[in-house]
């Protein structure tokens, strides 16, 4: 009896700390209305790594609709998007080297995903961070928050 009950303990041990240990991913969806399923993202700093899963839910090829997951200092969005869209679709629409991107996953169209996996370390806590979609045009409406959190 002494067995079965230490046994369960350990198992409720077990699932109670696997409970409280921090998720380092998240999945976004986007789609054909220019549009993540997530507004917003938190960060645990108890993190190594984090990854973000892009998924194109849509239709449209990523010439037409395509999409990606770029994530900046709130203060650089504009530049970082504006420098993407000269890169141009060979460059998925981030500028080679672009040292004020932390992250960003390639152009993805319909059907199709991609995932992108950076040091937490990259996040300043006294920073602001923004994700968007760098393809032209969406970085306006195609975005949200990235924060991090304890």
């Amino acid at each position: 009896m002494l067995r079965h009950r230490l046994a369960a303990i350990a198992v409720l041990a077990l699932a109670s700390s696997s409970a409280f240990a921090a998720d380092c991913s998240v999945e976004i969806e986007s789609n054909d209305a220019m549009q993540f399923n997530k507004p917003a993202v938190e960060v645990s700093r108890s993190c190594k790594e984090f990854t973000v899963k892009l998924k194109h839910v849509g239709k449209l090829p990523k010439q037409a609709m395509g999409h990606n997951w770029v994530l900046a200092k709130t203060a650089d969005v504009q530049a970082v998007a504006a420098d993407g869209i000269a890169a141009g679709l060979p460059q998925n629409y981030v500028k080679a080297g672009d040292a004020r991107v932390v992250a960003h996953t390639k152009i993805i169209g319909g059907g199709e995903s991609d995932s992108v996996t950076f040091p937490v370390a990259k996040l300043g806590a006294a920073d602001s961070y923004t994700f968007f979609c760098s393809f032209p045009g969406h970085s306006s409406i195609m975005k949200g928050t990235l924060k991090l959190a304890k």
